[in-house]
This record gives C-alpha cells, sequence and structure tokens, in this order.
C-alpha cells in the first residue's frame, strides 16, 4: 500500500515529525533547508502530497493550489496567522486549511509584555550603551522612561493573545484596561474590570498599546499618521500581530517627531523585511518574529500540525480548522 505523501517547506519542531513518522501510512518529504522555497519549487517538489504543511512566509496561491491538485487534501499552516494562504481558493477547491491557535498564546502574550518592558525602560540603549564603553557612574538623569504599573494599557483585539495579556497586565501589574474588539469581552469585563471603546478613546487614553487583530482588508494600516496624532506623547505602541496593521512610513515619522514614545515590533509590513530607516532610530526595539518562540510553543506548534494532517488524511475532520 503506497504511503500518503507530506510535503514540509522547512524544518518544524521534532515532536511533530515523531508524531508524523509513527503513523505507518506517512511518508514525510522535507525541505533540509531552513531556506525560503520559491512558489514554483513549492508546486515542484510537493506534487502528489496529500499534506502541506506550511510556514507564515510560504505565500500559498491559487496557482499552487491548482498545481497540487487533485491529490492536496490539506495546507497545515505552522503559525496563528494564514494571510499567506488564499482560504477561500482552497475551500472551493475541497481543501481543509488549519492554524495552531491557543498553543502559543501564552509566548506571545510574554512577548509582547516584554516589548513593553524593553521600550519603557530603554534596555536595548542601555546595553548599547555600556558595550560602548560609555558607561563610568550612576547618572540621575539617565535612559529614563515611565514605569508600567498602574498605567492604562489598550489592547486592541481580546481573541486568546490579547486576553492572555490583559490578565498580565492586570494581575501582573495593575494596570487599567481599555479594549477594542468586534465583540464585547464579557470575561475581560467581569473579571479584570476591563472596559471596551472605541478605537479613537483608547489611543487617547492609553500608556501601553498592543494590537493582537489578524491582518485583513479593514485593519491593514488601522494604526497610521491619523492616529498617531490621537495618542499621548509618552505613549508605547506594541505589534506581535501582523507588520500590515501599522503604516510604516507614518510610524517612522511618528517617532522621529517624537509623536509617540516609543516602539516594540516583532512583525513588519514585509515578512523577513525591515525598513531601513528603523535602523535610524533609538526609540523602537525590533525583534525578528520571535513571539511565538519558546521551546513549549514550538513543540506545541508542530504537534498541532501533526494532528490536523494525521486527522484529515484519516477522514476525520481537522482539530483547528481556519
Amino acid at each position: 500500500m503506497d504511503k500518503t505523501r507530506v510535503f514540509i517547506t522547512r524544518p518544524i519542531d521534532e515532536k511533530g515529525l515523531e508524531r508524523l513518522r509513527n503513523h505507518h501510512s506517512i511518508e514525510i518529504i522535507q525541505n533540509q533547508k531552513n531556506e525560503l522555497l520559491a512558489p514554483e519549487e513549492i508546486a515542484r517538489q510537493a506534487k502528489g502530497a496529500a499534506a502541506l504543511i506550511t510556514l507564515l512566509s510560504d505565500k500559498i496561491d491559487k496557482k499552487i493550489i491548482d498545481a497540487l491538485l487533485p491529490e492536496i487534501k490539506i495546507i497545515a499552516n505552522y503559525a496563528v496567522g494564514y494571510d499567506n494562504i488564499d482560504v477561500e481558493y482552497a475551500k472551493q477547491k475541497g481543501i481543509v486549511v488549519t492554524n495552531t491557535p491557543e498553543v502559543m498564546t501564552q509566548a506571545v502574550a510574554e512577548h509582547a509584555i516584554t516589548l513593553m518592558l524593553a521600550c519603557s525602560r530603554r534596555i536595548v540603549e542601555g546595553d548599547r550603551y555600556v558595550r560602548a564603553g560609555k558607561y563610568d557612574m550612576w547618572e540621575p538623569e539617565l535612559l529614563l522612561g515611565p514605569e508600567i504599573a498602574g498605567k492604562t494599557i489598550g489592547i486592541v483585539g481580546v481573541g486568546r493573545i490579547g486576553k492572555a495579556l490583559a490578565q498580565i497586565a492586570y494581575h501582573g501589574f495593575g494596570m487599567k484596561i481599555l479594549y477594542v474588539d468586534v465583540a464585547t469581552c464579557e470575561e475581560i469585563e467581569k473579571d479584570l474590570q476591563s472596559d471596551k471603546v472605541s478605537l479613537d478613546v483608547l489611543l487617547s487614553r492609553s500608556d501601553f498599546i498592543s494590537l493582537h487583530v489578524p491582518l485583513t482588508d479593514e485593519t491593514k494600516h488601522m494604526i497610521s499618521s491619523e492616529q498617531f496624532k490621537k495618542m499621548k506623547k509618552t505613549a508605547v505602541l506594541v505589534n506581535t500581530a501582523r507588520g500590515a496593521i501599522i503604516d510604516e512610513k507614518a510610524l517612522i515619522g511618528a517617532l522621529r517627531e517624537k509623536e509617540i514614545f516609543s516602539a516594540g515590533l516583532d512583525v513588519f509590513e514585509q515578512e523577513g523585511s525591515v525598513n531601513p530607516e528603523f535602523y535610524k532610530l533609538d526609540n523602537v526595539v525590533l525583534t525578528p518574529h520571535i513571539a511565538s518562540a519558546t521551546h513549549e510553543a514550538r513543540e506545541s506548534m508542530s504537534e498541532c500540525v501533526a494532528e490536523n494532517v494525521i486527522e484529515v488524511i484519516s477522514g476525520r475532520p481537522a482539530k483547528t480548522a481556519v
């Protein structure tokens, strides 16, 4: 009996691979190099596969989907977001698309807090200052920044990650929580005394603003020049969601003109590409899309994609279908 082919665009955590290997009817075909495959290479190497495991940087469009028909049954994205996949077209062709929600919630929420702390306490600037040999004594006015405790945090999007961040902010730092979402979140309103407000109110009243919405036509550039003008000059903006939610040119201008205090970015408008103007600014902290980069999260993500693949090729519903 021929084995079902599963193509993986780049190496993932071994836990998920073990689960796939233990399924006697699965043959794993994996791109061994940790390099981005061109679309035509994905189409060529994954031809004949029933399952395609992708990363956020893999753009899976109609052309690739058509090239993988009729064998392809599932596209399992190794990420929470799935804007890299033409989900609607996949559904039209009877292909299941899955993601990895929940398993990386805590890691991303912790990273958002980390960026808030790094920005407010100017950790990266301080590190560079010491490495440059400038530190020779304690100075009363050196690298001052705001405390987090007791301040107001505005959370844009209170899905799993937004709610986890709210828990940390409220219980860990005693922060006042404002939020924006399409739906009312009774859970955090009751347990964390949070208030649902408009985006304009959130921007004007928050000391820290953290973005946790998916990238859609409606959310693209939802934070731009007009929004920066409504923020406090002492505000810290953090983005661990998707880069294009922020208009980067407008952000660079706001940081340069000190319209806000600082920004912490884990994601950028062009995945894998950073606007070099950011490098000229001291009041921005940049990390290379590592919000989910904990051993626990990456292990669980790999197990999640493996579980989805096994379920679908076995004729059962996926665990986390989009």
